[in-house]
């Protein structure tokens, strides 16, 4: 685990924590949470505290400026959100933005924004919707960090960013991502990034778009948990 945050480029932290609910063995079993700043303004993506929170405590106390903005990329991933905005809210303009299925796991709503595709959120970040059917995650576009930044959808694998399939990939399901669900994802190729930043595994810090374009192309990665 990484719970002190790493620097990964100016403004841009990364920190990692063991996962609250999944235990599928080496792989899995940390969670990566993301913090920017973008002028006065504090991005935390996807904020998971660790057992022993004061580094992040006290990057976000001297990052901190006049707004601060939680992001979450998926239900699942509301995590530390609430505690986080709790702390925070009365110190700057704080809000947490997600998918309205993010608010069965808060217990005080206020501070909730949902999504509206199309509608840039702070600091002119912008959510995507992906999925045929539609799904429940968002992947967020950062642009002052030229990031794109996935929950679950895309993980880093052995050194390659890969599609993460929901179920065991046979050749019908490959076929469904090949022809279903990756052509959802090929619009974030045409956004101006140059990371990717994933909850589980490795960032990827440099060629993001081809390497994005290169996992829509392979078949879709599946993790059986133990």
């Amino acid at each position: 685990m990484s719970p002190k945050p790493k620097r990964l480029a100016a403004g841009l932290w990364r920190w990692t924590a063991r996962h609250p609910e999944w235990h599928p063995g080496e792989f899995g079993k940390e969670v990566a949470s993301f913090a920017a700043t973008t002028g006065d303004d504090l991005l935390l993506i996807d904020p998971l505290l660790p057992p022993e929170p004061q580094p992040i405590v006290d990057l976000i106390d001297k990052q901190l400026g006049t707004r601060l903005t939680i992001l979450i990329s998926i239900p699942y991933h509301v995590r530390s959100s609430e505690e986080l905005w709790r702390r925070y809210r009365d110190r700057a303009d704080c809000t947490m933005w997600g998918h309205a299925a993010c608010k069965k796991r808060l217990r005080d709503r206020a501070g909730f924004r949902e999504i509206e595709l199309g509608v840039p959120l702070p600091t002119g970040v912008s959510a995507h919707a992906i999925g045929r059917p539609r799904r429940q995650e968002t992947p967020f576009y950062i642009p002052s960090k030229r990031a794109l930044v996935f929950g679950d959808a895309v993980a880093e694998v052995d050194g390659r960013l890969r599609v993460w399939a929901t179920d065991k990939v046979d050749d019908r399901r490959a076929r469904w991502y090949r022809e279903r669900f990756n052509p959802t994802l090929e619009p974030l190729l045409e956004l101006d990034f140059d990371r990717v930043l994933v909850t589980h595994g490795r960032p990827v810090l440099s060629d993001g778009r081809a390497e994005l374009r290169a996992a829509l192309a392979a078949r879709p990665w599946y993790r059986l948990p133990s």
